[in-house]
């Protein structure tokens, strides 16, 4: 097992239709032997949509590992000083927290834990899904994957006729990008057809 011992921090912001594919990677990680703790934002939590209920989701991956979630910018501080992650994942990462962390703000549980995983030189791993991708979130994208200890998750273009500015990643490279980045590598090819 791959990341047998790691502490793996795992992200959730709200897109929504990305969950179905998103959560199987968080038992895939403790599969691979990583101990998990999921942070949510505020929508994550607090919306229903067509995809289902925030508290189901919720629900979930505390079954799945066995960890409450962190809900709170309060509750994700400690896991900077106190409770040091080998590696924070965000996905799905909205254009909305994008654009937020691209620009060092920090309103989230899940923003607050990819700060405080930066500040201890540890690897961030991106997983974006945004409609906004080739868009004016473009140039937030580009900063982000120029910065140091961040890293992202193979992605392309989901629906470039129906939507040709927007972006997902392919998240059946979730876990080989988390290991590649552990060891401070980007996995390649970055961009992939979807």
């Amino acid at each position: 097992m791959k990341l047998t011992g790691k502490h793996i921090g795992f992200g959730l912001t709200g897109s929504h239709c990305t969950y179905d594919v998103v959560v199987p990677q968080i038992q895939g990680l403790i599969d691979e032997g990583a101990n998990v703790s999921v942070f949510v934002t505020h929508t994550v939590k607090h919306t229903t949509t067509r995809f289902g209920d925030g508290r189901d989701w919720i629900k979930k991956v505390e079954e799945i590992t066995g960890n409450e979630v962190i809900d709170s910018i309060v509750k994700a501080e400690p896991f900077g000083p106190k409770t040091p992650l080998d590696c924070m994942v965000i996905a799905p990462l909205t254009g909305n927290s994008v654009s937020k962390f691209a620009n060092a703000m920090t309103d989230s549980p899940v923003l607050m834990a990819a700060k405080a995983t930066l500040r201890n030189l540890s690897p961030v791993v991106l997983g974006i899904s945004t409609n906004d991708g080739l868009g004016l979130n473009g140039i937030n994208i580009m900063r982000l994957m120029s910065t140091k200890h961040i890293y992202f998750i193979p992605f392309g273009q989901d629906a470039p006729f129906k939507k040709p500015n927007s972006l997902v990643a392919d998240m059946n490279y979730l876990i080989p990008t988390v290991s590649s980045a552990i060891e401070g590598k980007q996995l390649q090819p970055v961009l992939v057809e979807r």
